[in-house]
Formats: C-alpha cells, sequence, structure tokens
C-alpha cells in the first residue's frame, strides 16, 4: 500500500512538475523566496497592531513566531530526519526527468515541506486573529499558502506528499498554539469576535 502511495505521488509530482515555462519558473521562484515576503509579514503585523492594539497586536505576533519556530523544528527534526526522504530533484530515479529552476534543489531531504508547514501555520493564526475584522480572508490567506506550497512542487524540491503533509502540521500546530493561548488567557475571544 505504501509503495503505492509514493508510485501514485511521484507520478502526480511528474505531471505537476512538468507544467513549466520560462514565465512561470520567474513567477515560482519568487512566491517560493521567502525573503519576497517580508513585506506582506509586516503587513499583516501592522494589521493586527491596528485591529487590537499594542498589547494584544504584541501577543499575536509572538504567537506567530512561536507558530513559525514550532513548524520550522519539526518539519525538520521530527520529520525530515527522521523519515529521509530524499527531495524529487535528489531522487537518481526520476533526477533527469524533474525541471529545476537556477539549478537550485536544497537539502538531501524533504518530507515533509517546511515551506508548506511555515505559511499554512501562518494562514491559520491569521484566519483566528482576522476573519471577524477582513471579509474573505479565509480563503485568500489560504489561497497564498496554497500557491506558495505548489511552488515547491513546480521547482523540483518537494512532492504533493510533502506538501500535503507538511500543510497538515502547520495547520495542527497553529491550532495548539492558539488553544494554548486561550487556555493561558492570553487572548481576548470577545475582543476577536467583534467585527469593524
Amino acid at each position: 500500500m505504501l509503495d503505492f502511495l509514493l508510485s501514485l505521488d511521484t507520478q502526480l509530482f511528474l505531471f505537476l512538475n512538468g507544467l513549466h515555462n520560462s514565465f512561470f519558473d520567474t513567477v515560482m521562484y519568487w512566491i517560493s523566496h521567502k525573503f519576497f515576503w517580508v513585506p506582506f509579514y509586516g503587513f499583516l503585523v501592522v494589521l493586527l497592531y491596528r485591529f487590537y492594539g499594542a498589547k494584544n497586536g504584541t501577543i499575536f505576533t509572538l504567537l506567530i513566531v512561536i507558530t513559525f519556530a514550532l513548524t520550522n523544528t519539526l518539519s525538520v527534526e521530527a520529520f525530515k530526519n527522521v523519515f529521509e526522504r530524499p527531495r524529487p530533484c535528489h531522487n537518481e530515479l526520476i533526477q533527469s526527468q524533474v525541471h529545476l529552476v537556477n539549478n537550485h534543489c536544497g537539502g538531501a531531504w524533504g518530507f515533509v515541506s517546511s515551506h508548506a508547514s511555515n505559511v499554512f501555520g501562518l494562514a491559520t493564526l491569521v484566519f483566528f486573529f482576522l476573519k471577524s475584522r477582513i471579509k474573505g480572508i479565509g480563503w485568500s490567506i489560504f489561497l497564498w499558502a496554497s500557491a506558495i506550497s505548489y511552488s515547491r512542487i513546480y521547482l523540483g524540491v518537494h512532492y504533493p506528499l510533502d506538501i500535503l503533509c507538511g500543510g497538515l502540521l502547520g495547520v495542527v500546530c497553529a491550532i495548539l498554539v492558539f488553544q494554548s493561548a486561550k487556555q493561558l488567557k492570553l487572548i481576548d475571544l470577545n475582543l476577536m469576535r467583534q467585527t469593524t
């Protein structure tokens, strides 16, 4: 069963990775670049401070940082270094069929995707924090996370299962951080339910 699943994952990867052209090579490279989104992260922090004030804005920002630290650490220490599944671009059986952009492959292991776990962790918290303040934030922030995650397949550095499991890890970590903050009464739920 596992062999069948991995084979299906490989075939889906080769199909999705094979849908490329020079325009999207550039687009996906920048979508995937971690520093490209720094202004966007800053904008989210500004929104948190604007809607919730300095104290709550700082708490929410710290919860995002904690979630990032958790998703990043777990994706590497509890998954990549444990399962040691080679990235597609390091898999000798399909290496010649993998479309890489700028010859960048990354580290040896790919399961799970740290990019996917990080952005889906962030997206989940942003959804919790801003759903009552910004109409449509749910679908738009998860669409953003999905685009970044898909870029990892396009660039040849992750299989679809790496992305799916990484995204689930991110969501679970964000929910755990959010629920823990609620239990510790760090979050004012009444304030979060208010609409603007």
